[in-house]
């Protein structure tokens, strides 16, 4: 019998011996030349009028849903029927008009910046089965339809216009737009990136004026790159101001359509601020804007009547670090009241008051942020929003009654769920994720009955049996000060404790951001796996001034940005290095813009423990990024030098030690190689060896035909050599 039982166990670690030999090997190609590991997610959804359906693109067509049942209703538009002068057109966006009537479909779309394109856009007119160009078919931005339906108000070379549908009648409302010079409607390069809009105008809820911005760049330094390719190099010239460098003057007008007028409001004597967010209250003839100090630590509410320009404070915030700006304020039908969002208690919670300012209650409160507010039914006065109150690696879904009371969790699994709601909150579909598992997309009513799985990502989920995946397991690493740092590792899927690895580590560490949660990890989970069977243990902290843990472990880093994000990424690496499994001389770190920066400033200022580290597109010197980001962290230069100076990298050059790979992209409108320029000039100066390699014509995201492949082939490698 032992005999028999010894032998069936010997065949049987045969067996799983030559199954794993099976097990197939991720490879870079799968990553990022074939789209073997893409998510498929919905395209463009659009909840329409009725309340009862949406619409969403799929495969080139745009279809309804019924949201009671989860089943395709109809084919909204065939994309494949579509044409204009006898071309095709591909819908590459697309959105409703208020009534459901018309479409407004945009393609041959053209990137600028972050968040900018230009494209064609076309209007279909669904009762009348008819199709035309907007603009002539050139190619202009930001096409928005009026909320009655009956306007499309658009920007084109920097001026805004409004096309009337009914009678084909374009207005001009601004005439100065010039490139480099003035804009209206659409906001500068610094805004777009660092306050995260671009559109900037917005139709008053009973479709009669529309509010602008306008900025005068004039002022502001002028930035070149040159793009290469043809016989001779060509100049990208645009406006960008650098930490404490001229700003544009920004102001707020209001375009009347019936009389054809702009009123310009006078905002103070104050040219040097910034209109971070404006949008009209339910009151068509009140404007909301909301106006910080340069310095970010002062917000303003302002309530701007648009006859007049009389203007209202109602509300200020002030801190003694900074104020992030977001999209929490929502102004309630009734007309009286406003909801918004403050880290004033040391998380970020909801606070309702009256128009006038008065604070009527607290809404939500406790050791946790609310991460995102997701809007209110006002019929059953039920807020909804995503939080950490499960863990700051976690995004859940909740809702509150408007008193503040029964607070109540709707999300079911741990991870990552990010909601959209129908405008009159009765269903919202959520995408959930997790470390360990892709998207999937469902259709919930709104108190948290699954209806349908509307997309649950089975064919990547079934590929992924095919191989052997080394999970994601979180962790806390305590490091002097009494500081936790959440992070997560990856082992190689045959680790042996017994055995010494090499390690890792990935960062990002800016202001507000985190690496580490519960969410799906994208093509680098894939990279991270193919290291990791090369024998390679993954790690990511989270340091001091990144986000879900309360302003307090956010803000630390204020106006020094760089220094503690550093002694944190060296404590969790020497705490690695403590580990029985972890080779103590073989720590290396990689990250991408900030992380590039944070990768260069630990190869220098911890360079005793660091071997290697990949720096992608970082930034240098604070001196050579833009004004609103830095200064917001940094104050501005003139008045906090060593801020800047005691944790750029370029400073400290001669520290490095280890094996350094510097990777930037020429075009970067963003992280300008002026900053790569500046690190290998000053490690030069100090004799110091390293690697470098630059992408022509790329920008921050280093991207396209074979780019991201090549890069990370010569990571791999870079690794492989040298830790």
């Amino acid at each position: 019998m032992k005999v028999k039982i010894g032998f069936i166990l010997l065949c049987l670690a045969g067996s799983i011996q030559a199954f794993a030999q099976q097990r197939k090997a991720f490879t870079l190609e799968d990553v990022w030349k074939n789209p073997v590991w893409r998510e498929e997610g919905l395209e463009d959804i659009n909840w329409l009028k009725t309340g009862s359906q949406y619409s969403v693109l799929e495969k080139g067509n745009i279809e309804v849903y019924d949201l009671a049942t989860g089943k395709k209703v109809k084919t909204l538009l065939e994309g494949s029927q579509l044409t204009f002068d006898g071309k095709p057109i591909e819908i590459e966006g697309y959105t409703l008009s208020p009534d459901d009537k018309k479409i407004l479909i945009s393609t041959e779309t053209e990137p600028i910046y972050r968040r900018s394109a230009r494209s064609k856009f076309f209007l279909y007119d669904l009762e009348a089965k008819k199709l035309s160009a907007l603009a002539d078919g050139g190619k202009i931005y930001l096409a928005t339809f009026s909320p009655d339906a009956g306007q499309i108000a658009y920007g084109y070379q920097n001026n805004l216009f409004v096309f009337a549908i009914a009678s084909g009648k374009i207005t001009q409302i601004t005439q100065t737009g010039k490139p480099n010079e003035i804009i209206h409607g659409s906001t500068d390069w610094v805004y777009e990136e660092e306050f995260e809009f671009w559109k900037a105008f917005e139709w008053s809820p009973d479709s009669k004026k529309i509010a602008f911005l306008s900025f005068d760049e004039r002022q502001v330094p002028t930035y070149n790159m040159q793009m290469w390719g043809g016989l001779y190099p060509k100049d990208y010239t645009f406006k960008y101001p650098k930490a404490g460098e001229k700003n544009s003057r920004v102001d707020v007008s209001v375009f009347d359509l019936a009389s054809s007028k702009t009123l310009d409001i006078e905002e103070g004597a104050e040219n040097d601020q910034y209109l971070a967010r404006f949008q009209w209250t339910k009151n068509s003839n009140i404007l909301s804007v909301r106006r910080m100090n340069r310095l970010q630590n002062k917000l303003e509410l302002l309530h701007i009547d648009a006859s007049t320009g009389k203007i209202e404070i109602p509300l200020t915030e002030t801190s003694p670090a900074y104020i992030d700006i977001n999209d929490d304020l929502v102004y309630l039908s009734n007309g009286k009241e406003f909801i918004w969002s403050s880290d004033r208690s040391g998380y970020q919670h909801m606070y309702l008051y009256d128009n006038s300012g008065k604070l009527l209650r607290q809404l939500t409160s406790g050791n946790w942020e609310v991460s995102d507010f997701l809007g209110i039914d006002e019929k059953k006065e039920i807020l909804y929003f995503q939080s950490t109150e499960d863990g700051s690696v976690q995004r859940q879904l909740y809702a509150i009654s408007k008193s503040g009371k029964g607070k109540k969790r709707l999300s079911r699994g741990s991870g990552t769920h990010s909601v959209s709601f129908n405008p009159s909150f009765s269903w919202y579909i959520d995408d959930f994720h997790s470390a360990a598992s892709p998207s999937e997309y469902s259709l919930f009513q709104a108190d948290g009955k699954l209806v349908k799985v509307l997309q649950d990502n089975k064919a990547l989920k079934t590929r992924l049996e095919s191989f052997t995946i080394s999970p994601k397991t979180f962790f806390e690493i305590q490091i002097p000060g009494n500081v936790k740092l959440n992070a997560w590792m990856i082992k190689p899927s045959n680790f042996d404790p017994q055995k010494k690895y090499p390690v890792l580590m990935h960062c990002y560490g800016g202001p507000g951001h985190q690496t580490v949660t519960d969410a799906w990890g994208g093509a680098d989970f894939f990279w991270y796996q193919m290291l990791a069977d090369k024998g390679y243990i993954i790690v990511s902290a989270d340091n001091r001034g990144t986000g879900g843990k309360g302003a307090e472990f956010k803000k630390a880093t204020y106006a020094q940005l760089g220094k503690l994000e550093c002694e944190d990424q060296t404590a969790a690496a020497r705490y690695l290095q403590s580990l029985p499994y972890v080779d103590a001389n073989r720590i290396g770190i990689w990250g991408w813009s900030f992380g590039g920066y944070l990768t260069s400033l630990c190869m220098t200022k911890g360079a005793e423990v660091f071997k290697t580290g990949i720096a992608v597109a970082p930034v240098t010197n604070w001196r050579f990024y833009d004004s609103i980001y830095t200064e917001r962290y940094l104050k501005l230069p003139q008045e906090n030098a060593s801020g800047y100076d005691d944790n750029s990298p370029a400073m400290f050059a001669d520290r490095l030690k280890g094996h350094y790979l510097l990777v930037h992209g020429t075009g970067d409108d963003n992280v300008h190689f002026q900053n790569a320029v500046s690190m290998v000039n000053a490690l030069v100066k100090s004799n110091k060896q390293f690697e470098s390699f630059y992408y022509p014509n790329r920008n921050h995201g280093i991207y396209g035909g074979n780019t991201r492949l090549h890069l990370y082939q010569m990571m791999t490698e870079f690794l492989e050599r040298n830790l």
